[in-house]
């Protein structure tokens, strides 16, 4: 907190600091064994008739009356990482977007608009990466009607919690209405150390393209055309030059088993490999295999010349998030997905579909 050179609190935030990461403590009311304090850390959004809201890293709004104000400042927009490769949102934002591409895009100014006949949120929203070269309402509207003409409901995926995330845009969504329906995690890693866990006698088999092995484990049933065009990052085989590089992780189940005892997915861009759809049969847990998978798929991507790792972890998988603590990865940055109102385009709403959250992220 901010103290002035007399030892007292200040309050040094005002209005025009919206926009900017603050800290902020104020009181409370009825706190717990006592407590008159409380402190919260993330965007200020929004300084309104006396109410401020915050936006937390984790896309929690915080509401903090102006009179309970005791202390606060600005602070740097983004604290440092302890660990694992330095990155910036948009940098990520970019390559999870190649690593799990739409069958159809278009560009509404600096948005793109991504849809995949309602496989997965991810393929199926809009990426808001600066300008949509229209005023917020109209770029909506245009939105709306975009998806409505496929048949899908309207999606914006916003982040929070990194150094150019969208925290003001997911408050002007919820003031217009939108829903959040799902949020979830990117965490990055170093590569090597995942790779150096690899043994050589797992078994682990490596193909270029998903086969019926491996959709056989793959949570979503029913896979279509589209849904291998996306696992495929829009190019399934050997890749093109430039395009991302796709692989796919088996480890054979029992003789006569339905499906695999493990599997997984991994995308080269460069400098970065992604994980996902890293599943194991559930009678075949704590035995390593997911860490079997990722370490065979990483020293792979190793080879290809990619030295950093991500992936998305939904924030109630518990699982899964302590082993990927265990391999060395940390949270960047919070993302979310927000559903258009029903009802609200004057050219008619898209049809109520739910889009499935997809292979363990949205």
């Amino acid at each position: 907190m901010e103290i002035s050179a007399a030892g007292r609190l200040e309050v040094r935030i005002t209005a025009a600091d919206v926009g900017k990461r603050v800290s902020v403590r104020s009181l409370i009311e009825h706190g717990p064994s006592g407590e008159k304090f409380t402190d919260t850390v993330g965007v200020l959004t929004s300084w309104d008739n006396g109410v401020l809201r915050i936006t937390r890293k984790s896309g929690e709004r915080v509401r903090v009356a102006e009179s309970a104000l005791v202390a606060g400042k600005v602070v740097p927009a983004a604290p440092a990482r302890r660990r694992g490769p330095a990155a910036s949102y948009e940098e990520l934002a970019r390559v999870a977007a190649r690593g799990w591409r739409p069958v159809e895009s278009e560009r509404l100014g600096a948005w793109e608009l991504r849809a995949a006949a309602g496989f997965t949120r991810r393929a199926n929203s809009v990426l808001p990466l600066g300008d949509p070269g229209l005023p917020l309402d109209d770029a909506l509207t245009a939105v709306r009607r975009w998806y409505a003409a496929r048949g899908l409901p309207a999606y914006m995926q916003t982040a929070t919690g990194a150094e150019g995330t969208q925290e003001l845009l997911c408050a002007e969504l919820e003031k217009r209405g939108w829903v959040r329906e799902v949020t979830a995690e990117l965490w990055t890693g170093a590569l090597a150390p995942v790779a150096d866990l690899g043994d050589g006698s797992s078994g682990v088999l490596l193909s270029r393209d998903a086969d019926e092995a491996w959709l056989a484990r793959y949570q979503r049933k029913g896979v279509s055309e589209v849904a291998l065009r996306v696992l495929g990052a829009g190019s399934p085989g050997d890749p093109v030059p430039g395009e991302p590089s796709v692989w796919f992780a088996t480890v054979p189940g029992a003789p006569g088993a339905a499906a695999p005892a493990a599997i997984g997915r991994c995308v080269v861009d460069g400098r970065w490999a992604g994980f996902a759809a890293v599943e194991v049969d559930p009678a075949r847990r704590r035995e390593g295999l997911a860490t079997a998978v990722m370490a065979a798929l990483a020293v792979r991507a190793l080879e290809e010349g990619a030295s950093a790792a991500w992936l998305q972890v939904e924030t109630d998988n518990e699982g899964a998030r302590v082993l990927y603590d265990r391999l060395g990865f940390a949270p960047h940055h919070a993302y979310h997905h927000y559903r258009a109102p029903e009802g609200t385009a004057s050219e008619g709403s898209a049809p109520d579909s739910s889009v499935p959250a997809g292979d363990g992220a949205p």
